[in-house]
């Protein structure tokens, strides 16, 4: 009986180490990364770049991930989740050092494609840690705080770029200091235990066919919040300049999004635990999510002109967007454990990062070509055709 209380005790103050580690490590290098991401492409567009181009860049970290994360459980199976954790820590680090000593363009591209692929790897692992480590029938709740704290990352991020400033290297350094806190967070995550099904379970591109097949609600939703939230959210400063506003208030609407993911993912992740039936609940929260991103993208055609209305328009896209992701890895969390888990939060991830490769690439290029009209489209369009996707998925199940 004393040697299974000290069982006991044992793994709660692992998981209680294990959710500090993720929380705090998350925390730093989400806070570099996106003090970095409208840092390049605000020096791209100071040397000369296209808007397509430089959205072009932006969707290079988003093809490193879609490219790096169907084989995240393999990699994990074979070298274990701490490890892995590990080296997709150290990767951005480089890839910041990288961007100071040299501007060539494709050696930027390079590097950013880099950081993308071992950035895949951190999300998926990141995520699945917090599942693993949450105590029973409080998923919903400590991936809601999850998520405030990375929604919290893309206002720190663009805030503390504003205050640095986008002139000199004093920026990069402080990318570098922040990204190498948040790998020395990475040691404390505690040792695991092997996973029930680490023998079983399938790996690879069937385990993830197999997890598609499982949740394609989730995976739909995931596709909009990653459009919504990340893609969006990374050519915003493109899209600032374009309506006329400066480099600064244009890094800033990076954070507005990031500030009503903030606001947002806590309490519907909170909400999402007490309907009666849990998965009907999460269900109705998408399609009631996805309704709030069309009516506020009914703004859009009129932004340009009166250019007010882009703040709670993109404020509204981050904190639906971000619900979205948060309900559907809720949704898994509370269903799966092990490598299942891994192969459910990669397919996941996968498409939330097909949903902001599809936005960074396609939005770049239509702030550029046609700002009124091409642009709006593409944001009621896609809102449009995500919530009857969800409709018609409600009619089926």
């Amino acid at each position: 009986m004393n040697s299974l209380s000290r069982s006991l005790g044992d793994h709660a103050a692992g998981s209680v180490r294990g959710l500090a580690a993720v929380f705090g490590s998350t925390l730093f290098q989400l806070s570099g990364i996106f003090m970095l991401s409208p840092l390049l492409l605000l020096m791209l567009k100071r040397a000369g770049v296209s808007s397509s181009v430089a959205g072009l860049f932006a969707a290079t970290t988003w093809l490193g991930i879609f490219v790096m994360t169907p084989f995240a459980s393999q990699l994990t199976q074979k070298i274990g989740r701490r490890q892995t954790m590990w080296l997709a820590s150290t990767m951005p680090i480089i890839a910041a050092a990288g961007f100071m000593l040299t501007d060539v363009l494709w050696v930027w591209f390079v590097l950013e494609l880099l950081a993308g692929i071992t950035g895949g790897l951190r999300w998926v692992l990141a995520e699945a840690f917090i599942a693993e480590f949450a105590p029973p029938g409080q998923t919903g709740r400590y991936i809601g705080t999850y998520a405030t704290m990375v929604g919290l990352t893309f206002v720190i991020g663009p805030s503390l770029l504003a205050w640095v400033g986008t002139d000199g290297t004093m920026a990069l350094w402080l990318v570098i200091a922040l990204l190498s806190v948040g790998l020395a967070w990475t040691a404390l995550i505690p040792r695991l235990p092997p996973a029930h099904d680490q023998h079983s379970a399938h790996v690879g591109l069937q385990g993830l066919w197999q997890a598609v097949r499982a949740h394609p609600v989730i995976m739909l939703a995931g596709f909009i919040g990653g459009f919504f939230e990340l893609g969006l959210a990374s050519t915003l400063p493109l899209y600032g300049l374009t309506l006329g506003l400066s480099a600064s208030a244009s890094a800033l609407l990076v954070a507005t999004s990031g500030a009503g993911g903030t606001l947002v993912a806590l309490p519907s992740g909170m909400l999402a635990d007490r309907f009666a039936s849990p998965i009907q609940g999460r269900r109705s929260l998408m399609r009631a999510f996805t309704l709030l991103i069309l009516l506020s993208a009914c703004a859009s055609p009129w932004a340009m002109t009166a250019t007010w209305l882009v703040w709670p328009m993109v404020a509204v896209w981050g904190a639906a967007g971000g619900a979205l992701y948060t309900l559907a890895m809720i949704d898994i969390g509370a269903r799966e454990k092990g490598i299942t888990l891994v192969n459910s939060t990669a397919v996941l991830v996968l498409t939330y990062t097909l949903g902001g490769l599809v936005a960074s690439a396609s939005s770049g290029a239509l702030i550029d070509l046609s700002p009124t009209f091409g642009f709006p489209v593409l944001v009621l369009g896609v809102a449009g055709l995500g919530l009857l996707a969800l409709m018609w998925q409600r009619r089926r199940t």
